[in-house]
């Protein structure tokens, strides 16, 4: 089981994070490519961050859903931010994606970025990640 914690030596996350998590011996690591908010017929889920990040989110479950993981097994996730006037939609999406895949407040390791842009101008949203999955 991944491990996540917060070490009482330094202050508490700020967000919806935890400062550490390690994997088991034995686990195999496998990096998920940044995702954006691409519905299944390619066409863009909503122009906003809240619909952006819902369905990057989604479509990371459908990766590790393909793998026979879920959210419990990601250690990290990296988002990119395309712009300050996104951090709020993206974390509010976050938020509720969150509370299904972590009830209990157990989160990943997390950082978020606010870029310039991205590969696209209509994109607002990257998400990448890193599962630890326990051998097969």
């Amino acid at each position: 089981m991944i491990r996540r914690w917060n070490p009482g030596t330094l202050a508490p996350p700020i967000g919806q994070y935890s400062h550490l998590a390690s994997v088991p011996a034995g686990h195999e690591l496998v990096m998920i490519s940044g995702q954006v908010g691409m519905l299944p017929d390619g066409t863009l889920a909503g122009a906003g961050a809240q619909a952006q990040t819902r369905q990057a989110l989604a479509n990371i479950e459908l990766l590790l859903d393909s793998l026979g993981a879920g959210p419990q097994h990601l250690v990290k996730l990296f988002t990119l931010v395309a712009g300050a006037e996104h951090v709020e939609g993206c974390r509010t999406a976050r938020a509720e994606t969150f509370a299904r895949w972590y009830p209990g407040g157990d989160w990943p390791a997390h950082s978020l970025a606010v870029v310039t842009a991205l590969a696209a101008p209509e994109l607002t949203v990257e998400i990448e990640g890193m599962a630890a999955l326990p051998p097969r």
